[in-house]
């Protein structure tokens, strides 16, 4: 169901210094980072992103829900927007991510950041 989940901190060392250690009692691992970023991979799927805050009050959340296919990604943007939600990016492949990441997002009731993904090639 959870793809990823990202959360936006006030410093990110430190935050990975704290996340480094207890999310290894759980099995996760340390993935990609760079200077001011961190990713982390669990056992069973799913990941967790740390990455500098925008603003120092009402930070966004970002929440990544898994699809099986594109199609899902469009049905999720379309029933988004027949709620009134705001959009981000409609229906596309992100290439930065890699070359199959087909995702949407939106801004739901309270602002959060809240996309759909497929990760699998188009059929």
């Amino acid at each position: 169901m959870i793809d990823h989940v990202t959360l936006q901190v006030s410093d990110v060392a430190a935050s990975r210094r704290f996340y480094d250690v207890v999310l290894a009692s759980l099995g996760v691992a340390v993935g990609p980072s760079g200077e001011n970023w961190v990713g982390y991979f669990g056992p069973s799927g799913g990941s967790f992103w740390l990455i500098p805050a925008e603003r120092d009050s009402d930070r966004e959340l970002h929440l990544a829900f898994s699809a099986s296919d594109r199609e899902h990604v469009r049905a999720f943007y379309d029933a988004a927007m027949a709620t009134g939600a705001g959009s981000l990016h409609e229906p596309r492949v992100f290439p930065e991510y890699h070359e199959h990441y087909y995702g949407a997002f939106v801004r739901d009731p309270d602002g959060h950041n809240v996309e759909a993904v497929c990760h699998a090639p188009e059929d």
